[in-house]
């Protein structure tokens, strides 16, 4: 995938109010429901998400710039969310909705693991996003995706797919043309195979973190924006996540 070639058509965006011309932030979540999530891990990752969705308003650093979209598999497959709305596969209405006006959806648990596809849906609503920036002449920091998981990709059947592969060298690519940025976290019981792939995936923005911690994620995500803002150098990235990976309260840079 290329920056002028996106795998799909770029999406309409007339139906999203952008109220400004401030430099964008597109910020994608692409989150794991499938039936392993279910109970404690689902209610933590809803009550997360609506507690960051708040303060994401009250940021006012970041509220104006930052682009949230949000991606789930799990259920009957993947899913694109355009705030608290499921969009319907195929539709060309935009994910992304503005953070300050951002509502976070909420998600119940169940079917299986389609991580693969996710992440290459992911990876062709960043593009698009993009192409439609520049159409309407505003610049962007680079896209940040952050891929939650818990478990082993799958196929529609839920067994173990090794399709996942096919991804890791064009997320090499991507990676080293500056595309995006891909976080890969491993949550609850990850397997050391699960762990696996997701280094496969983002060799350098990988953990494997015990229970659920997604108050912590979404606020690093928060601070990865910001220092993406400010223009940090990677080093700063990378101390931002060392940081998130052994689970300490403070993001400085």
């Amino acid at each position: 995938m290329s920056d002028s070639h996106p795998r799909t058509m770029p999406v309409e965006y007339s139906d999203i109010e952008f109220e400004n011309n401030a430099q964008r932030m597109p910020l994608v979540l692409c989150l794991d429901t499938s039936s392993s999530m279910a109970g404690q891990p689902i209610d933590a990752l809803n009550e997360a998400l609506r507690s960051w969705t708040h303060e994401l308003h009250n940021d006012v650093g970041l509220s104006y710039s930052v682009e949230v979209a949000v991606i789930t598999f799990g259920g009957q497959g993947i899913c694109a969310w355009q705030g608290p709305n499921p969009l319907a596969p195929g539709t060309r209405i935009s994910p992304f909705v503005p953070a300050h006006a951002f509502q976070a959806p909420r998600f119940t648990a169940s079917g299986v693991t389609l991580l693969t596809e996710a992440l290459e849906l992911a990876m062709q609503i960043v593009a698009a996003r993009k192409t439609e920036l520049r159409a309407t002449g505003l610049q962007y920091y680079r896209p940040q995706i952050c891929l939650v998981t818990d478990g082993l990709p799958t196929d529609g059947t839920g067994h173990y797919t090794p399709s996942w592969q096919r991804l890791v060298p064009v997320l090499a690519q991507e990676q080293e043309a500056r595309r995006f940025r891909l976080y890969a976290i491993g949550v609850g019981g990850i397997s050391d195979q699960g762990e696996a792939v997701l280094r496969a995936l983002a060799p350098t923005f990988n953990a494997r973190l015990h229970g659920f911690p997604f108050k912590e994620l979404l606020q690093m995500m928060s601070a990865s924006a910001s220092a993406e803002q400010r223009g940090a150098g990677d080093e700063v990235f990378e101390k931002i996540f060392s940081q998130f990976r052994t689970q300490r309260p403070a993001w400085e840079s």
